[in-house]
């Protein structure tokens, strides 16, 4: 069994946060390991490229400003309680998959967490952030299943 020394959640900042939070807090305790949170923006570039952005650049950097202020006031929110430092948890902008593996190397993190809602059919093919963590991810990573409302 490995001795995991660093855990990073990554948090998507839904109803569900809390949970992932939970089991991430209690992998750590269990391994006397540190605990870093992280969430994710997909900046609004990414959801609309290709569009002429001629006078909307400075609504979006407004739009994106906010965005990161509401998820730091959530995260902090979430680690209210625990033994999080502000320096621990991180809000940043990109493909989430992908910012997540570069900061669990940046940081020396040895585990991630991610939730994951196990769905199938076509929400299977097109993936999600928690197979795309899982693939190239040169750290253990722990899946939380997030069971969907019927």
């Amino acid at each position: 069994m490995n001795n995991y020394t660093h855990v990073l959640v990554a948090l998507d900042l839904t109803d569900e946060a809390p949970e992932v939070l939970g089991r991430a807090r209690q992998v750590a305790a269990n391994h006397g390991a540190k605990l870093s949170v992280l969430t994710v923006i997909r900046p609004l570039t990414y959801a609309y490229t290709g569009l002429e952005f001629a006078g909307l650049a400075q609504s979006m950097v407004n739009f994106e400003s906010e965005a990161e202020a509401s998820a730091r006031d959530r995260l902090s929110t979430l680690c209210e309680g625990t033994n999080i430092t502000a320096e621990d948890q991180k809000v940043v902008f990109g493909v989430p998959a992908h910012e997540i593996k570069e900061q669990a190397n940046a940081s020396g993190a040895d585990l991630i967490v991610v939730g994951s809602h196990g769905r199938h059919g076509l929400g299977l093919l097109l993936g999600s952030t928690a197979n795309g963590v899982l693939h190239g991810a040169t750290q253990d990573v722990l899946t939380v299943r997030i069971r969907d409302e019927e």
